[in-house]
């Protein structure tokens, strides 16, 4: 664990980006000293030199640990519980680690174009279709329901990065219109996640299901 009183981790964010709040969620989670600095995406701020000497794909988040940079917000957890975390997070045990990797793949795949997609639509305006992005993650949503009916993790008995990589995109779904109702087991998993000490949420925004 960081001791020292000033932090050596520099988290590059922005505020509502489910990306992004995987980062501050893990960073909170394992109580990490940290600065945060947010990156004026809407000003292109990515896409200039200083910033793609971080990521060259130009996208938060990217954390700076002390001269190690990491971006891609999965690639992150995986560098956070292996620095911060040790097995608590993510097991050393071959079929603990394959069962996270699922879900990390999850979050990068069905959930990216599926509620994350929905939501890019209602938020920012994304060219997506709507029919098609609605259907792909309400059948996630199904799996994701039947798994968590028996277990209260996605990977297991407790929370690992693959809870976090998946919370933040689920969690605002109805902001891209769909509808968390017909997936109790989701929602209960939803709960106990924000139930972790030193959860942090996402600021939530009135588009979609949530609009006034």
């Amino acid at each position: 664990m960081q001791t020292a009183h000033t932090p050596t981790l520099t988290f590059y964010s922005f505020p509502l980006s489910g990306h992004a709040h995987r980062v501050a969620l893990m960073l909170s989670l394992l109580d990490v000293p940290h600065r945060k600095v947010d990156v004026d995406l809407r000003g292109g701020e990515q896409k200039r030199p200083p910033f793609l000497a971080l990521n060259a794909f130009g996208q938060v988040p990217v954390v700076d640990d002390g001269g190690v940079v990491v971006a891609d917000s999965t690639a992150i957890l995986v560098y956070l519980a292996k620095r911060y975390g040790g097995q608590a997070w993510l097991s050393e045990d071959p079929a603990g680690a394959a069962a996270v990797q699922r879900w990390l793949s999850a979050a990068s795949g069905p959930l990216a174009i599926g509620p994350a997609a929905a939501r890019l639509v209602t938020l920012f305006g994304a060219a997506y279709d709507v029919d098609s992005t609605l259907a792909r993650a309400h059948a996630l949503l199904k799996v994701m329901d039947g798994e968590l009916a028996a277990r209260d993790f996605l990977a297991g008995t407790t929370p690992t990065i693959a809870d976090v990589a998946c919370y933040a995109y689920v969690a605002h779904a109805p902001e891209g219109n769909v509808s968390l109702e017909a997936y109790p087991h989701v929602r209960a998993w939803l709960g106990r996640i924000e139930s972790l000490p030193r959860f942090v949420p996402m600021a939530s925004s009135p588009v979609g299901l949530l609009a006034a």
